[in-house]
């Protein structure tokens, strides 16, 4: 590629081959090719002055595509749609009085879009399954590792590493039925004419109604869809690219969360991202060890996010059966929100795959606040020894200040189970205190609930995509 023009980072540093390949001009102009020999099939099927040999000529130049006629044509026409007709006649003479008969431009481009979409949307499906599964594996083996849990980035009562694992594979499963559902419920446009009326179809088949919706069906069919839009003007309602991008928005949305958790979890030194043994953190700074793959799902997640809005926007102000407004916007939009998600599940595969989890400071940590999480069920054995309750309430409440400032204001170690000790109002010793200091108490149902979770949830979703397991994962470029 030359150097000196813009190059989308999207493609040179982040998205995969697989996902460049969906939208890259072979696959948008051989997938026209494909669908004016559906259509010209379908003709020929119901009647039509079309023969088998000049279907077979057009299968024969489904992906021999000049680029350089293509271009001459355009320039000299102005109209892309027309310059590939023209481009394809020259290869299928015999086929050429014939190809785009009765179709407007929305005939390729809008039904290729949305063949592209629903393409890219199982790609999509691919990794997000492979993501699940490693937090999966993550999940299982950490179940019972107490760590903070944190509300208002203040620590609260313990969770464990595994039951935070599955908070970010729960809303990856929501995400995976949000993609599932688009799948299976995307239509083509069709062959709806320049209004959406069929006119021309009718007038084709001598108003034969029958016929102009057995052409549809037989179109579908062939490019593997169950059914086309009921309706429509010249082109497929522009909220079905909203829907589409609102569904990788929420890919974008919950794979930020994890990212932006890992981020802090690497803060306090817990958790890290993968950091390869030549990798460097900081150009000054040879000791840092930046999360640069979580920020990288961050950053590019805002960019999904906010694209999302492009379709929303067009959806809004689009005029009767059709304008051009759109055009322009979701050859960027669309595309790009499709490369950027691709590169996130990339690095989120990669991230997950390889979490460093220091078992250690995680420890040292839920050590540091167990005191003041186990003030409650020392209140309660101090009741069962006689003490009155609102009055223990109150002396711990004292007391826990008093370690706090032990903490915070001399820099010094939780003294609150020796505070408590040296209390007679408590009356119990320090042996006894520190047996309410065992993390596992606090963390109730945590590993249950893992392992529930994975079993009723997680492992149907792996078993039913089996195949996307077996594939490999994409490496990162950068």
């Amino acid at each position: 590629m030359s150097k000196n023009v813009y190059e989308s980072p999207l493609s040179s540093r982040y998205a995969s081959d697989e996902m460049q390949y969906i939208f890259s001009p072979d696959k948008k102009f051989s997938t026209w090719r494909r669908l004016w020999v559906a259509l010209a099939r379908a003709e020929m099927e119901l009647g039509l002055p079309v023969t088998q040999e000049q279907v077979d000529e057009m299968e024969a130049h489904l992906t021999d595509i000049d680029y350089d006629v293509a271009a001459a044509y355009e320039k000299k026409l102005r109209h892309d749609v027309m310059a590939h007709v023209h481009t394809f006649g020259e290869l299928c003479p015999k086929a050429m009085p014939i190809i785009h008969l009765g179709a407007t431009s929305c005939y390729v481009g809008d039904n290729t879009d949305v063949i592209l979409m629903r393409e890219a949307l199982l790609l999509v499906k691919d990794k997000l399954v492979q993501v699940i599964s490693h937090l999966a594996a993550f999940a299982d083996k950490y179940k019972a590792l107490p760590t903070l849990g944190f509300t208002h980035f203040q620590p609260a009562q313990l969770v464990t590493v595994g039951k935070r694992a599955t908070l970010w594979m729960n809303e990856l499963l929501m995400d995976l039925e949000e993609v599932e559902h688009r799948i299976s419920t995307l239509k083509l446009l069709g062959s709806k004419g320049t209004t959406g009326t069929q006119a021309s179809f009718l007038e084709l088949f001598e108003g034969d109604h029958e016929k102009c919706k057995e052409l549809e069906r037989k179109i579908a069919a062939e490019m593997g869809f169950d059914a086309s839009v009921p309706v429509s003007g010249q082109t497929y309602s522009r909220k079905m690219d909203y829907a589409v991008l609102s569904t990788l928005s929420g890919i974008a949305q919950s794979a930020s969360k994890f990212a932006t958790d890992l981020r802090l979890l690497c803060h306090l030194k817990e958790v890290e991202e993968p950091f390869e043994k030549n990798q460097i953190g900081s150009s000054a700074m040879p000791y840092k060890r930046n999360p640069m793959r979580c920020e990288r799902i961050c950053s590019l997640a805002r960019y999904v996010i906010a694209d999302a809005m492009n379709p929303a926007i067009t959806s809004s102000t689009q005029w009767f059966e059709r304008t051009l407004d759109d055009s322009a916007n979701k050859r960027l939009s669309v595309p790009e929100a499709f490369l950027a998600v691709d590169a996130i599940l990339n690095i989120y595969a990669n991230v997950a795959g390889g979490l460093v989890v220091h078992e250690k400071v995680i420890e040292k940590h839920v050590m540091e606040e167990l005191p003041f999480m186990a003030s409650e069920n020392i209140m309660m054995d101090a009741v069962k020894k006689g003490g009155n309750r609102q009055e223990l309430h109150e002396r711990i409440r004292v007391l826990s200040q008093e370690a706090g400032a032990n903490v915070k204001d001399r820099g010094l170690s939780n003294n609150l189970i020796d505070l408590i000790a040296a209390d007679p109002m408590f009356g119990m010793s320090r042996e006894e205190l520190t047996a309410h200091l065992e993390p596992s108490r606090y963390i109730g149902r945590c590993p249950e609930q893992v392992e529930d979770f994975l079993r009723e949830y997680v492992t149907p979703v792996l078993e039913a995509n089996a195949a996307a397991l077996s594939k490999k994962e994409t490496e990162l470029k950068v």
